[in-house]
């Protein structure tokens, strides 16, 4: 069986997620086996495996950086949200139905078998698991039945790194708070601190590690300085103070963010790009001129699309094809382009329709049964002229909508699913092949599409850049920042089961 070790934060957003993929990068870099696992995930940015199962961003981004390929068992429980107050439940890949809050926390039991069961498949095929927990351990209002946190590593018998964020202040309250929160038998598991997210000299920090040392028994394994020069896709939510690219640029790609939006990371390829500025921008803020307006997915697509008009990114959105932008629409960001978006049977939304952008003539009719594959495709001869469309497209599809084309609409792509040869037609253009929406997730990853659509805005020659290398890259940089600020030793003894750090 694997060794285990598990990463837990004083709050959200306190960098496990990058942290377990950096340590991932490092323990293969050391010819260690390892996996990513996190028993549940909380997010609309999610991934369709080779055989068809959806799982979160997050546990993707650290397979990927722990090289092997994504499976649903290292994310068994991932929660989508459609509301404030409900979710889609989705199990080991497969949806299992739509939950509200209180009906979820009683489903936990059957949820934390679920949990166990992945767990246990993954630790017989890898040497180190590396567990990031959800949120705090300290929400004693969610401790009943809880299978993100300690109630996970009490399960399981995994030692417990503590991970506080610094950037935001009064990060050692937060540490000693926690613990204080905690059961005696879950302090006993927490066998370290990780300081992250720092900025200046980190020895001002050595009489507040002695002190919490003292008072608490816990030593620290190090700290992560804040960086912003390393290429880590974010995985379960877009940060405004990171939203808009740090340089100016010839083009300017600026993506509508919706209020439920899922796969923001489809647009990440941009920011491999020279000379592009990728924007998001939210309903109340104002759009301005782009080059390129890129509507992304969405978990609740008839209301998200209410609230555009309500908002005037809609209109915005008009003016700036009027004046002769070019408008690309993904998943839900597609739908959003047609005449309708229609839901009889209330499968994301309470609200029975809405009115599109009219920029396609399509309609989409909302429906129970949720297409989750990966998938391959090829622009259709003709419709894009600034593409030789004699490349195989990546990617996924993951969506509940069917959409049907009017008479001035033409197919964009052909598509063929991972196991099924048949090619079907999806997504459609205009006549004049400025706007255009797929429901293939990834296309832009594709170097050879994304640099012939940055083409038509360009006006000189750009630099071939490779999106999958940038990532590489990334993961590489990340494992050395750590080993340079951890204690890595310490951590090995932790894994090991030393009663020493």
């Amino acid at each position: 069986m694997a060794k285990v070790l598990m990463l837990q934060g004083t709050g959200s957003d306190v960098g496990k997620s990058v942290l377990v993929a950096g340590l991932c990068r490092l323990l293969r870099q050391d010819g260690v086996r390892v996996a990513p696992f996190k028993p549940q995930n909380m997010a609309l940015n999610s991934y369709i495996t080779a055989d068809g199962g959806e799982m979160g961003r997050a546990q993707v981004v650290q397979a990927e950086a722990a090289g092997v390929e994504p499976h649903t068992d290292m994310n068994p429980v991932l929660l989508k949200p459609t509301t404030d107050v409900g979710a889609q439940v989705i199990l080991q890949g497969r949806v299992y139905g739509n939950m509200r809050a209180r009906e979820y926390h009683a489903f936990k039991p059957k949820a934390r078998q679920v949990a166990l069961e992945s767990f246990h498949r993954l630790a017989r095929r890898f040497e180190v698991i590396l567990v990031e927990g959800a949120g705090s351990p300290a929400e004693i209002n969610l401790r009943d039945g809880d299978l993100a946190n300690m109630g996970f590593a009490l399960e399981v018998g995994a030692p417990v790194v503590l991970v506080g964020d610094i950037d935001k202040g009064g990060v050692f309250a937060s540490l000693v708070g926690t613990l204080e929160l905690l059961e005696p038998a879950e302090r006993d598991l927490i066998r370290a601190f990780l300081i992250n997210k720092f900025r200046g000299d980190p020895s001002l920090l050595d009489p507040a590690f002695r002190t919490i040392t003292e008072r608490t028994g816990k030593p620290f394994l190090g700290v992560v300085p804040y960086f912003r020069d390393i290429f880590i896709q974010e995985e379960d939510g877009i940060h405004r103070d990171v939203v808009h690219s740090r340089t100016g640029g010839e083009v300017r790609v600026a993506v509508v963010v919706p209020n439920r939006i899922s796969n923001f990371t489809d647009f990440d390829p941009f920011l491999a790009e020279p000379g592009v500025r990728l924007d998001f921008v939210w309903p109340g803020e104002r759009l301005g001129r782009a080059d390129a307006i890129v509507l992304p997915g969405s978990k609740n697509t008839v209301d998200d699309l209410h609230a555009l008009w309500r908002c005037g990114l809609a209109d915005e959105i008009l003016e700036n094809r009027r004046r002769g932008a070019w408008v690309v629409g993904i998943c839900g960001g597609y739908q959003m382009l047609g005449r309708w978006v229609r839901d009889p049977l209330g499968v994301e939304s309470s609200r029975q329709e809405a009115r599109g952008l009219g920029l396609l003539d399509v309609e989409t009719v909302m429906e129970p049964e949720k297409v989750t594959a990966q998938s391959e495709g090829r622009v259709r001869p003709g419709v894009l002229t600034w593409y030789p469309g004699d490349g195989i497209l990546k990617g996924y599809e993951i969506h509940m909508g069917r959409t049907r084309l009017g008479p001035g609409a033409a197919p964009l792509l052909e598509v063929r699913r991972k196991g099924d040869g048949s090619w079907h037609p999806d997504g459609a253009v205009s006549p004049d092949g400025r706007v255009f929406g797929t429901y293939l997730h990834g296309i832009f990853d594709n170097d050879a599409f994304r640099q012939a659509f940055l083409g038509l805005f360009r006006t000189g020659e750009a630099q071939t850049t490779s999106f999958a290398r940038r990532k590489e890259e990334g993961y590489d940089r990340l494992a050395a920042l750590l080993r340079k600020h951890l204690d890595v030793d310490g951590l090995r003894r932790i894994l090991d089961g030393s009663p020493d750090v």
